[in-house]
């Protein structure tokens, strides 16, 4: 699986989130995308709330690049209390058709994604 990954890494399609302090790495996650087709695939924590940053960091990106959806494959209290939701699969199947026909962005992050999530969360608080 790591060479796998590795594979896809170096082939620009598996991407990884990372939060980190002081210089240690104490949380994450890695998804792979296809096009603006987004699969989380894991998420890790060395410190409270680690990974819960790195996926808010990884929303706030996508809602920047027009990602529309992620898919984050199982459906967990720890999840849906982020905002996952289920949906049927033929509704899945046809976004994650139309997001894989769509040019891949560039997965870079900038400091400036937080700003569209930060002001959708200060309008619903």
């Amino acid at each position: 699986m790591v060479q796998a990954y590795i594979r896809l890494h170096q082939a620009g399609l598996a991407h990884s989130v990372e939060t980190w302090v002081d210089g240690e790495l104490v949380g994450g996650l890695y998804f792979v995308a296809l096009g603006r087709a987004v699969f989380g695939e894991s998420m890790f924590h060395r410190a409270t709330d680690a990974s819960k940053i790195a996926l808010a960091a990884l929303v706030a990106m996508c809602r920047s690049l027009g990602v529309q959806h992620i898919d984050c494959q199982q459906n967990t209290p720890h999840l849906a209390s982020m905002g996952a939701a289920e949906i049927p699969r033929s509704v899945f199947v046809d976004r994650v058709a139309r997001a894989q026909s769509m040019p891949s962005p560039v997965w870079r992050f900038s400091p400036v994604y937080w700003t569209g999530l930060l002001a959708s969360t200060s309008a619903t608080t």
